[in-house]
């Protein structure tokens, strides 16, 4: 007889086998779970690189699209037919009876029409257009004649260089005469410049343009400013009661040295004519009674000190008149009473 604990060996055993069995079916269907998940892995991997194919294509075709534009090479055929016109009609002209035409125009006016007359009008043009610049002259005169002035500008004639005549002594008569606006110092500096005959043959009048100012303020001016070399470009100012005396008469350096003045747009004029400077801008105000009394009393005695020019006491002459027509001006002003100029004839 089998004994009871046999059994239950077998009957554990057995169990103990089918455990083992069913593990190990447990692992043969993990194991093909996994080969199926690789697989499964690599088919979606595959996937994965298919997707991306597409996108090259497409844009290799926008890519191929320049290749047609490479293909204009075709033209090459069109280049034949070119050269075969452009000789034959660069050989057209150049046979054409072209430098027949210019051959005889230029012999003809080399010799006849371009050698005489190219060498003799030229001086004769330059010679009636400096007559023709004189001419010129008087015409604007009739413009600054508004205010009463019947005098016409001055036409000025350039003579050749005079040598010294020697110098002009101050006349007799002018030691008795008492004056208002000449004080003895003002005088005695008049007189003590060495003035040549003849050496000024025009004083002229001009404003400042400015309401107030002085010899002092005006020299520092020309000098610094407008770096004129000499100074206060007048050779008298008169002063309207603002930065000197009314009618107060100021000298400058120029009269005591007798160089040339800057007043006027020429050089030639300022080498032969007196500036004489009122403060004020006549534009707007007339120049007070003072100072026409003082510049009466001081061209009076000018004229006196200089002498005569050809047998003529010096003329006296408002800027406007002599300043060159291509720099008018209106100086000494609108408002100036050029009727005032009528006592010095």
């Amino acid at each position: 007889m089998i004994r009871p604990r046999n059994i239950f060996r077998w009957q554990f055993l057995l169990c103990l086998l089918l455990i083992f069995a069913g593990l190990a079916g447990r692992m043969t269907q993990a194991e093909l779970t996994e080969e199926q998940k690789k697989q499964l892995f690599l088919k979606s991997r595959e996937r994965m690189r298919t997707v991306p194919t597409p996108t090259p294509e497409e844009s290799a075709t926008p890519r191929a699209k320049p290749k047609p534009a490479k293909k204009p090479p075709a033209k090459k055929k069109k280049s034949t037919p070119k050269p075969t016109p452009e000789p034959e009609e660069a050989e057209t002209p150049v046979r054409t009876p072209r430098p027949k035409d210019e051959e005889t125009p230029r012999r003809t006016r080399r010799p006849k029409a371009e050698e005489t007359p190219a060498r003799r009008p030229a001086p004769e043009e330059s010679t009636p257009s400096r007559k023709a610049a004189a001419t010129a002259v008087p015409q604007p005169c009739p413009t600054p004649g508004r205010a009463g002035d019947p005098s016409a500008q001055v036409n000025v004639k350039k003579s050749g260089y005079q040598k010294p005549r020697g110098f002009s002594l101050l006349p007799f008569h002018l030691f008795g005469k008492r004056y208002k606006y000449l004080t003895n110092s003002v005088r005695k500096e008049i007189d003590r410049a060495p003035v040549l005959r003849e050496r000024w043959r025009f004083i002229i009048v001009h404003n400042s343009g400015t309401r107030q100012g002085n010899a002092r303020i005006f020299n520092y001016y020309h000098r610094n400013v407008r770096r004129m070399k000499n100074g206060l470009a007048y050779h008298f100012v008169i002063g309207n009661g603002t930065s000197s005396g009314d009618g107060e008469i100021e000298i400058g350096e120029r009269w005591r040295r007798q160089i040339n003045g800057g007043h006027v747009h020429s050089d030639y004029l300022n080498n032969i004519s007196l500036g004489i400077c009122f403060v004020g801008d006549f534009n707007r105000t007339q120049p007070t009674r003072a100072q026409l009394d003082s510049a009466e009393e001081l061209i009076r005695y000018l004229r006196d000190r200089c002498g005569k020019v050809e047998r003529r006491d010096i003329p006296v002459r408002p800027h406007k008149q002599m300043n060159p027509p291509r720099w008018a001006t209106d100086c000494p002003g609108d408002d100036f009473p050029y009727r005032w100029f009528g006592q010095f004839r």
